[in-house]
């Protein structure tokens, strides 16, 4: 272990108890999304914790989609006030829970168990102390540490982090970016884009004594669906090159009919049918063109059958991509490496993350936590909270590497 490894392991484990604490009052905020409850006392939670670790916060109130989201907010924060400059960003929404329970944390074996503690809370504890670690220690130089906390990643992030790119507030200049996601030790030095549509299907309703009357949506929704499924199963033969998870399939991955239904009841033609086509896109792939493809394909078979047919594009989310042999990506292989004891292992995430709206202006932008992707949504999802102190060391290190 080196001194400076040595050094900020002996301020977190002073500060144990206080991270564990709140990291618990963090999950007993319910924080689901959706709905997109209770974001306004979430923020107030981290404000206060990021006023007292002496991280400037401020609290900045968004606009949301009307009944959608209850007080959503961004806290943004401080260490440092130097020229140079790094991002640590965190969601504090979580995932809906399996149970009530889940919103009381349980410390057990070295763990805390409860929603939210893996993706992302305990990590945004992490990014919070290993903030304040880096500036009591002296560690930024003539940088500082920009921290963008957001309410809504859950349900595709367009309210918080969308804000801050549309506000201007992200600064192309940075050095990094790095969000606290559930990792596992690993970084995630890449992930997937998203394409997301709802195919509606027009029909006529007819009784089914009179069924020659009627135009069948179902019957024209399987005929458009087929295409789509062949479209599918070739994406999934086109594997990426960035290593991933041996766990993870290495093509493109698509859902079709996800979601689907229509008609009015069981004895009468049915006038409407609809599916969803949701996909993740590996980072080769041009996602437009893919879009007119897919769209494209729906059209085509729908016009085989004279069929009435309508595309939303729900969602259109970029992948993102930074080298390993970028300097800041190496720069954060080291800093793991050091702290862990281990190697550091590269690997692209198998889903979207909102590294993508750093990496649009050009900042090279990493997925690194200490939870694990295979527990965080489900019922005993927990964080190890040794890695959590280690997760902080690393970020400590990682700004004062790249700010001094």
């Amino acid at each position: 272990m080196t001194n400076r490894v040595a050094q900020l392991d002996a301020w977190l484990d002073e500060r144990s108890e206080e991270m564990a604490r709140l990291l618990e009052r963090l999950v007993s905020v319910d924080s689901e999304n959706p709905p997109g409850r209770a974001l306004g006392r979430c923020a107030e939670v981290l404000r206060e914790e990021m006023d007292r670790l002496g991280l400037s916060p401020q609290l900045i109130e968004l606009t949301g989609p009307p009944g959608e989201l209850e007080d959503p907010c961004i806290v943004r924060g401080t260490a440092g006030d130097g020229d140079k400059l790094i991002y640590f960003h965190g969601h504090f929404d979580v995932v809906p829970a399996q149970d009530r329970s889940q919103f009381t944390a349980e410390r057990r074996e070295g763990k805390i168990i409860g929603r939210g503690t893996a993706d992302m809370k305990g990590g945004i504890v992490s990014m919070l102390y290993g903030a304040a670690a880096a500036k009591d220690l002296r560690l930024l130089g003539d940088g500082r540490i920009v921290i963008h906390l957001v309410c809504d990643e859950e349900t595709g992030s367009v309210v918080g982090a969308g804000h801050l790119r549309a506000a201007e507030l992200i600064d192309p200049a940075a050095l990094a970016m790095l969000t606290a996601e559930p990792s596992g030790g690993s970084i995630w030095n890449a992930a997937r884009g998203a394409i997301s549509l709802r195919v509606d299907i027009q029909g006529r309703e007819a009784h089914v004594g009179q069924a020659d009357r009627g135009v069948n949506a179902f019957q024209h929704m399987l005929h458009i669906a087929r295409p789509v499924e062949r479209y599918a199963a070739e994406m999934a033969g086109r594997p990426t090159s960035y290593p991933m998870n041996p766990d993870d399939a290495p093509g493109t991955m698509l859902v079709v009919g996800g979601l689907s239904g229509g008609g009015s009841n069981f004895n009468v033609v049915p006038g409407s049918a609809y599916f969803t086509v949701d996909g993740r896109y590996n980072p080769e792939e041009d996602l437009d063109g893919e879009l007119r493809r897919l769209t494209g394909l729906i059209e085509d078979a729908a016009r085989e059958i004279g069929a009435g047919v309508s595309v939303q594009t729900v969602q259109l989310q970029p992948s993102a991509g930074t080298d390993q042999e970028h300097p800041a990506a190496a720069a954060l292989a080291r800093v793991v490496s050091e702290v862990q004891g281990t190697p550091a292992r590269f690997e692209m995430c198998a889903g979207i993350l909102e590294i993508r709206w750093y990496a649009q202006l050009g900042i090279p932008a990493f997925g690194y936590g200490a939870g694990r992707l295979d527990v965080s949504h489900g019922p005993d999802e927990y964080i190890d909270e040794a890695a959590m102190r280690r997760c902080a060391a690393v970020y400590a290190l990682y700004a004062g590497d790249l700010l001094t």
